[in-house]
């Protein structure tokens, strides 16, 4: 940002620095001492005319109104009030934030810049190139959108180095049928400690319920039974369920001895 100043006769410049708007009352940051800045700001310009200041590696959020300011030794303080207004462009993928398996699914990649009619975009899924969509058209076009179409999004124009930021597309999807894993494994004698584990795959995860014999006798994904008894010997099953559907597992039986 090219900016050239003057003061007034008889001033010695003590602090020359630039700052970041709105300007409320308060003395305003230098923004060479702050974190986000001091890596990618240098003052290119002097303390008698020049104020030239370069910030590199631009991104969407140094979208701001800049100031120079200058103090002088008799505690003078002057802003350039007109300031220097910064706009940052950007690539961004348009996206729905939750689809269910099934629903077709339209992503966009929309820039602020003026692109040319032969811009050709190219899409990353997880920073992984989609070497099937290189194409001119700035849409994404899932079909029947599967679980395994989750996961973080992002494009880029050909030709051009920068990737938009990633946007994650969060596939919904009712449970896989459960399976129930027995620990410990093998015969079951009475006042043994044993645990029943429901594997259940869905998103939003499931909420699990144990059913024996028609019976719903706890929740959770594991059920424990400990110092069982021949009352609980009998036939059991675990039943997954979200908004999306349900699934209910093979039945397993417990045989105490």
């Amino acid at each position: 940002m090219r900016c050239t100043y003057t003061y007034p006769t008889g001033h010695q410049i003590m602090k020359v620095f630039w700052t970041k708007g709105p300007i409320k009352g308060v003395e305003p940051p230098d923004l060479s001492n702050d974190t986000e800045y001091s890596q990618r700001l240098q003052y290119l310009g002097d303390k008698q005319q020049n104020c030239t200041v370069r910030l590199s590696h631009v991104t969407l959020k140094d979208s701001h109104m800049y100031y120079f300011r200058f103090i002088t030794d008799n505690a003078m303080k002057w802003t350039g009030a007109a300031g220097v207004t910064l706009t940052v462009t950007d690539l961004q993928v348009e996206s729905p934030e939750r689809v269910t398996e099934g629903d077709s699914v339209n992503l966009r990649c929309k820039s602020s810049c003026a692109l040319t009619d032969r811009a050709t975009f190219i899409w990353y899924r997880n920073s992984q190139p989609l070497t099937e969509r290189r194409d001119r058209n700035n849409e994404l076009l899932l079909q029947s959108v599967r679980r395994e179409d989750s996961g973080r999004y992002s494009c880029a124009v050909d030709g051009h180095t920068h990737i938009s930021p990633a946007v994650q597309l969060n596939v919904m999807y009712p449970p896989v049928k459960p399976v129930i894993s027995i620990s410990p494994s093998g015969v079951i004698v009475e006042g043994d400690s044993v645990t029943l584990n429901c594997i259940s795959d869905s998103n939003p995860p499931a909420e699990i319920s144990w059913i024996k014999g028609g019976m719903i006798v706890g929740s959770g994904r594991i059920y424990s039974i400990s110092k069982i008894s021949s009352d609980d010997s009998g036939e059991y099953k675990c039943k997954s369920i979200n908004e999306h559907g349900e699934k209910n597992s093979d039945t397993v039986t417990l045989n105490v001895t």
